[in-house]
């Protein structure tokens, strides 16, 4: 069922992008790729940074959430971003309720390209059957765009669709980039594969990271103030003692129940937290105050981002994150 705000979307997007078309109907549309390259549209520039190292020089990519201070939950797309949609090849998105603004323009501009979507790839994901079929069958499965279900990727209770984190999801993701690229360039099949092999063979060196944090810290405790780098403190083996109430407060922009904030606070007394982790994109008084309050207890605290950092690569960015994870727990 269409929510009355993704109705909003669909309607003021569409509204403003026939403006825009007759303005540039002698121009180059938003989003139209050089001649021969596929035209690959991401919902963020984590999407976008990764369908560039799958596709190389063979593809053009337009990334719409690129601003590390912008809440891709919240954004809201003008009628350039309509027009960049409306001439992808291939569209891919997070999904599972978190860039809907996605789902809007595909429904509203009536685009007929194929769709990935991450949160698919993930086997926390509860339509995933697996990752277990021959690599064609899954290739075949999310090739599958005619009947691809754009209302279907509404928030899911209980799951947490920040699955850029979690760098196994991300490793079939780019497989399934890989896969997608191949049906629309087959003649450059081969080296769509070969791309996405390189790429998760770095994939295989930040999980060997996770892997030597796990050994060094295993079940440390670490206080997240809002799920979206969940998945890499699971992988890092650490334990998160966050009471859910606190986090789904912070992440709906809500404040923090007084008895939440008490609770939460409680657990810094005993000594056992090794680490805060916040977002720097959904800061809040209560998250200044957990902090505050680690760093009196002499806790350190460290900040992730949802979007790529000006001039880094997405390997290079979880890198970062790894490294600022286990040099918080060795402080």
């Amino acid at each position: 069922m269409t929510s009355p705000r993704r109705s909003l979307i669909v309607l003021g997007v569409a509204a403003a992008s026939a403006l825009s078309l007759a303005g540039c109907a002698s121009g180059t549309a938003a989003g139209q790729s050089d001649e021969g390259a596929v035209s690959v549209v991401a919902s963020t520039n984590v999407y976008g940074q990764i369908a560039e190292q799958i596709g190389g020089d063979l593809v053009q990519v337009t990334s719409i959430v690129t601003n590390e201070s912008q809440d891709p939950h919240s954004f809201e797309p003008s009628a350039r971003d309509q027009l960049t949609v409306a001439n992808a090849d291939l569209i891919i998105e997070n999904g599972g309720g978190y860039d809907a603004f996605i789902d809007a323009l595909i429904e509203s501009s009536g685009v007929e390209a194929p769709v990935v979507t991450a949160v698919e790839y993930s086997h926390d994901w509860p339509e995933n059957a697996g990752h277990d079929e021959e690599a064609e069958g899954e290739a075949e499965d999310h090739a599958d765009h005619e009947d691809h279900d754009h209302e279907g990727h509404d928030h899911v209770e209980g799951f947490n669709e920040h699955v850029w984190y979690d760098p196994h999801t991300v490793a079939h993701l780019a497989e399934g980039i890989a896969n997608e690229l191949a049906e629309l360039d087959p003649d450059n099949s081969d080296t769509y594969a070969a791309n996405a092999e390189a790429f998760n063979a770095e994939i295989d060196a930040l999980e060997a990271s996770l892997a030597e944090i796990d050994a060094a810290h295993a079940g440390a405790e670490a206080f997240v103030t809002e799920p979206v780098p969940a998945y890499l403190i699971a992988a890092a083996g650490l334990e998160n003692v966050t009471p859910e109430a606190f986090t789904e407060a912070v992440e709906e922009g809500q404040d923090v129940a007084p008895a939440t904030l008490l609770e939460s606070i409680r657990l810094f007394e005993d000594g056992h937290v090794s680490v805060v982790v916040t977002n720097t994109q959904t800061a809040g008084a209560e998250t200044a105050q957990i902090v505050g309050e680690a760093d009196g207890r002499g806790i350190p605290s460290i900040a992730f981002s949802e979007t790529l950092p000006e001039g880094q690569t997405y390997i290079s960015w979880m890198q970062a994150n790894i490294e600022a994870l286990s040099g918080a727990l060795e402080s």
